[in-house]
């Protein structure tokens, strides 16, 4: 991710390296508890086989942007990792840049807005296959949480596993490292929602112009809307998962569960603008029509996008075990 209009300032290597630790920190422990299968974070070191490869991903990703933005002489920061206490979910909210001077030359943009998405990408997908390849196939236990499926996703699972899944109640039991390639996927789908100054945003915004804004701001007012539909989806899923035993509130608990995602991106984007002082504008960029490399460098991160995109990012599971309203 990156982000833009961020003041001059000298390089704070003391405050980057703080917020790298403590983020390897708060996923290291996340990973421990996702191993433990409960809140235990002792003994930390189990979650090293989580923490390791997802900050491959991210140090890749932001590398990217940094890399590219240097080459083309854009005055960029180097990455501010950001942690997340570990109960509440990945570890971290990923990591951003800083460009201090948000070029407005179209080409040198959608380098540098494409650069972290696709590097980042190039190291998940090993990363996956080789979790893939380590974790087994089993009954999805309830109340446990159920990881969101793309195409690519999909795929990878059928390339290790040789069946598509989920299929029934059936699914992966994932490896921390699979369980960590899957959260590189899911950074990287929410980097490149074309909104602001997202990666997707700085990509959308290199491609068509300026006009461009107009269509960012309609994305992201549509975001409640897209939570209602995953309501609606999930609810209708569970219906069919829970059979006999459905129960109406448990249904809306994993639905609103599971939709509060794209509320909470809402929220968020809502805040970035105004941080930024610049709510959902991205900087104007310049009217020199993009060169065809660059137009088919937009259709790559595009399908890129398609392929790992999750409407229901995360879901509590309906298992065998949980009956009408009841967990055991």
């Amino acid at each position: 991710m990156s982000v833009g209009e961020v003041p001059r300032r000298p390089p704070h290597v003391f405050r980057h390296v703080a917020l790298f630790l403590a983020t390897f920190l708060t996923t290291t422990a996340a990973g421990a508890m996702y191993v433990h299968g409960d809140d235990r974070m002792i003994p930390i070191a189990d979650g090293l086989s989580y923490s390791v490869p997802l900050l491959l991903i991210l140090v890749c990703h932001e590398l990217g942007h940094y890399f590219v933005a240097r080459a083309h002489g854009v005055d960029a920061s180097l990455p501010y990792f950001i942690p997340l206490p570990p109960w509440l979910g990945l570890g971290t909210m990923g990591a951003v840049i800083g460009m201090r001077d948000v070029t407005a030359d179209r080409k040198k943009l959608i380098d540098i807005g494409a650069a972290g998405p696709l590097a980042g990408i190039i190291v998940a997908i090993p990363v996956i296959l080789y979790g893939l390849a380590k974790s087994k196939v089993t009954l999805v236990a309830g109340d446990g949480l159920q990881e969101g499926n793309s195409l690519l996703y999909a795929l990878l699972k059928h390339a290790v596993k040789g069946e598509w899944l989920p299929q029934g109640r059936r699914d992966v039991a994932l490896h921390p490292t699979a369980w960590a390639g899957w959260a590189g996927l899911l950074v990287t789908m929410i980097n490149l929602l074309p909104v602001g100054q997202l990666d997707g945003g700085h990509i959308a915004t290199a491609y068509f112009g300026n006009r461009y804004n107009r269509v960012a701001r309609a994305l992201h007012r549509a975001l409640p809307l897209m939570a209602m539909g995953v309501f609606a989806w999930v609810m209708h899923v569970v219906r069919g998962e829970a059979g006999a035993r459905w129960d109406w509130h448990l249904g809306a608990y994993i639905a609103g569960n599971a939709a509060l995602f794209w509320m909470v991106w809402y929220v968020l984007l809502s805040i970035l603008g105004r941080v930024s002082g610049a709510g959902l504008e991205h900087p104007a960029v310049d009217d020199q029509p993009l060169p065809g490399s660059r137009r088919a460098l937009f259709w790559l991160v595009l399908i890129v996008f398609a392929m790992i995109f999750m409407p229901v990012p995360l879901r509590i599971a309906l298992g065998a075990g949980v009956t009408a309203g009841v967990t055991p």
